[in-house]
């Protein structure tokens, strides 16, 4: 098992050759360049997050299309990741702009995905994240809600 914290600068080092395409193209995605996820996934990938799961590249690459349509900023910041043989984990932080969420502010978030490869493709991508911290706190009133909620289960009486 391979355990090392990551810049675009290190992608090359002791990763399998999909494992570095995949860092290397997503600390560089942008709503301008969703070609590149041509690059990372296998034509048959399963794609699964807090939201939904499909399977394909087409597929893939159209959800992100709808995602990305709607965002000023996201970036990608891979924090660390752990290989062994077929599989990784990665651990990033997102940081990304949405005019409805957070007043149109910055949001970071941290997310981990468990990755699959074989040759040079992602064959299968599952990501782990906070929907609640991503979507729900940053909404008007259920943003206020879930504060509410929180601030309460926190309290110790």
């Amino acid at each position: 098992m391979t355990t090392s914290s990551h810049s675009i600068e290190q992608a090359g080092q002791h990763h399998p050759l999909w494992l570095d395409n995949f860092i290397a193209s997503y600390q560089q995605l942008s709503i301008d360049n969703l070609h590149l996820l041509d690059n990372v996934y296998h034509a048959d990938v399963i794609f699964i997050d807090p939201i939904q799961a499909l399977q394909g590249r087409d597929a893939l690459r159209d959800y992100f299309d709808h995602l990305y349509s709607n965002l000023s900023l996201c970036r990608f910041r891979i924090e660390q990741v752990i290989v062994e043989g077929d599989q990784a984990a990665i651990y990033w932080q997102m940081r990304f702009c949405h005019p409805k969420l957070n007043k149109g502010n910055i949001i970071e978030l941290d997310g981990s995905s468990q990755l699959q490869g074989i040759d040079d493709k992602v064959v299968y991508h599952r990501d782990f994240v906070d929907l609640g911290a991503m979507l729900y706190e940053h909404l008007p009133f259920i943003g206020k809600l879930i504060a509410f909620i929180k601030k309460r289960a926190a309290r110790h009486d």
